[in-house]
């Protein structure tokens, strides 16, 4: 049992680096170690404890980590410093000799914070904690919620994939998942905190059910029964589990917005080969074609990689034909970052850094474009946008049911409300459309 008198007058600092899935958990530690008494630090104030959830997707992402708790631990020189997440879980006797840092948690051991915090010993100086990957089967629901409109709803975990490039289901184990009354009540309670829109979030939520003996579909059909005007929408979903049922029910449901995640990563055949995905650049534009036929103005996000091993630069320009051809609005463009203990590292025909590079301009650019003429095609069209808070001093910012970022003149009482707005040009930045009135 934990004495949780003895943290009355502690102060916490957290760090969240990566995926939106990482923020939800944060959030749920920052729960756990508020009800235990822990108050949030707030600026100027030294923190008792510091908790960074690390990322470790890239090279880059490791680095910024590193660059974090370093950071951190010169703002509060005499805090706990606690690190978790994919680099803690991947690589935690790198994490363990940088300086300051005290315990190191595992996936398995993250939301036990509190217990390993008392019973860590100072005079150990750093401890770390990791459970093999391979026992790690508990599911944590978290909900984060730091703005009070879009909340981020964690419904599904870990990753039974394992593509040659990817180091995740190494760092957050098999999928797994809390059943579907579970996860509506999670949502219910984002509800009435507050939250008019949940996104649902995981690392292959397309998977979800596969712990509980449920499907994704029953989960989406059981949210969009509840009451209210809350939104959902559906992060990052793998395209060989977007079914086309799945794409119809969304374009006539309740709740569920017009906007699709959907990971693309190489569009050519021969690199979804070596990168040992599960579908086919047909199967992808198949569902660009589906969502377009039943939403014609929904959003698409789509991921790729470029530079990987084995891509060469005709695979390359492929790709990039396939990714012009597709009706989408907006690429989310990653350079490859060789993952120790990954299959992809073991193959030749590296792509040097200069060409990498090269590559995700091009995307990148290709991107804009992509943005571009879609915003263009909204002009002029009604919407409901939610908005959001302050942005830039006298503007506030929002979106659309189908992500259309929108701009207006900052008023307080619409924060966190839907208004039916028609939608202009540009902002002088071109970041987002104008919000002109409703014309009834």
């Amino acid at each position: 049992m934990i004495d949780t008198n003895i943290y009355k007058t502690k102060k916490a600092a957290y760090y969240t680096l990566g995926c939106k899935l990482n923020f939800a958990e944060t959030s749920q530690l920052g729960k756990q170690l508020s009800a235990a008494g822990y108050q949030k630090v707030h600026a100027g104030e030294q923190a008792d404890i510091c908790i960074v959830n690390t990322c470790s997707v890239t090279d880059t992402a490791d680095h910024k980590c590193r660059q974090a708790i370093k950071r951190l631990k010169r703002q509060h020189p005499n805090a706990i410093m606690v690190v978790t997440g994919c680099y803690a879980q991947l690589n935690p006797e790198e994490i363990a000799g940088i300086d300051g840092v005290n315990l190191v948690l595992g996936a398995g051991e993250k939301f036990d914070v509190l217990e390993f915090i008392e019973r860590w010993d100072a005079e150990n100086s750093v401890e770390i904690h990791k459970t093999p990957i391979q026992k790690v089967k508990k599911f944590h629901p978290s909900c984060s919620g730091a703005d009070r409109t879009r909340y981020f709803l964690k419904v599904q975990d870990g990753c039974d994939y394992y593509c040659t490039y990817c180091t995740i289901p190494f760092a957050r184990g098999r999928s797994r998942n809390a059943s579907i009354e579970e996860t509506v009540k999670s949502a219910e309670n984002a509800i009435v905190e507050g939250a008019k829109e949940i996104v649902l979030s995981g690392v292959n939520i397309g998977d979800f059910g596969k712990s509980t003996g449920e499907n994704f579909f029953d989960l989406v059909k059981a949210l969009d029964a509840l009451p209210g005007k809350v939104r959902f929408r559906i992060s990052s979903i793998e395209p060989d589990l977007l079914t086309d049922d799945l794409i119809e029910y969304i374009a006539f449901s309740h709740h569920f917005m017009p906007h699709f995640h959907i990971p693309l990563q190489a569009g050519s055949n021969e690199a979804l080969h070596l990168m040992k995905r599960r579908y086919s650049t047909e199967l992808f534009a198949h569902k660009v074609e589906v969502i377009k036929k039943y939403m014609p103005d929904a959003f698409i996000g789509v991921d790729v990689i470029v530079g990987t091993r084995g891509e060469t630069e005709e695979l390359f320009e492929k790709s990039k034909n396939f990714i012009s051809s597709l009706d989408i609005s907006q690429l989310h463009v990653f350079t490859y970052s060789e993952r120790e203990g990954t299959k992809m590292i073991q193959m030749e025909q590296n792509v040097p850094l200069s060409e990498r590079k090269r590559r995700s301009d091009e995307l990148h650019l290709l991107s804009e474009q992509k943005t571009r003429l879609f915003y263009e095609s909204q002009m002029g069209k009604y919407a409901e946008v939610l908005w959001e808070g302050r942005h830039n001093g006298s503007s506030m910012v929002g979106f659309t049911a189908n992500y259309i970022r929108v701009e207006s003149p900052y008023e307080k009482k619409k924060v966190n409300t839907i208004e039916k707005i028609k939608l202009g040009g540009w902002n002088d930045q071109r970041t987002a459309l104008l919000a002109l009135a409703y014309e009834k």
